[in-house]
């Protein structure tokens, strides 16, 4: 099984890289940095929503609807004269329902870290959101998930195959004090990373060497 990250290293990445660069009016590189990191983080917040029975069910049956794999096949459609408002709303829905009262925070961290401004890394994020939706559920369809258990066993495998200090930084990340809220304190753990030589800025400057 691939990890997402090996989507991103893939002429379909560079061709979302690409895309969202253009859409944003930032650099591909600093696009690249910013869904380097947004992705597995998406991604790791789905999972976290997943560990409950009721919330593995409702991403099931998003993929099998709505979201399949198909927004992959047509990415030159996707960003051919900009995205779509019906993509960035249904963007805006995933982030709304995967991060709740955190996305700010993650917007607010991941511009910090990346110098893009907030604005860019919002779109960045919208557009991002059903992109990886639609590489889950074509995974969920490969490798022919149908229930709760298998759902939790997918998204494990897609972060897995990520280096070992993206995985602790998703995990870091995703739950700060323990307390089971997505994403808590990610911003001033950011922020202040640059102060420590080690620990999650140590973590946070890996995800963007090349």
């Amino acid at each position: 099984m691939s990890g997402l990250l090996d989507l991103l290293n893939s002429p379909a990445g560079q061709q979302v890289i690409s895309g969202v660069a253009s859409q944003t009016g930032e650099s591909e590189n600093k696009t690249a940095d910013v869904l380097s990191m947004a992705m597995p983080l998406l991604l790791g917040a789905m999972k976290k929503n997943a560990s409950s029975p009721g919330g593995a069910e409702g991403l099931m049956s998003a993929l099998s609807s709505k979201h399949s794999g198909g927004i992959l096949d047509n990415l030159g459609g996707l960003f051919g004269g900009g995205v779509d408002d019906s993509v960035m709303e249904d963007g805006a829905g995933i982030l709304g329902h995967v991060f709740g009262n955190k996305q700010s925070n993650v917007e607010m961290a991941l511009s910090q870290k990346s110098g893009v401004d907030s604005s860019s890394i919002s779109k960045i994020l919208k557009i991002a959101a059903p992109i990886v939706m639609g590489y889950l559920g074509r995974q969920k369809a490969q490798n022919n998930i149908n229930d709760a258990s298998g759902m939790n066993s997918l998204l494990g495998g897609l972060l897995g195959g990520q280096p070992a200090q993206n995985q602790s930084l998703i995990t870091t990340l995703l739950d700060a004090d323990g307390d089971g809220s997505i994403l808590d304190d990610v911003a001033g753990m950011v922020m202040n990373s640059g102060k420590k030589k080690g620990g999650l800025g140590g973590l946070l400057g890996g995800l963007f060497k090349k």
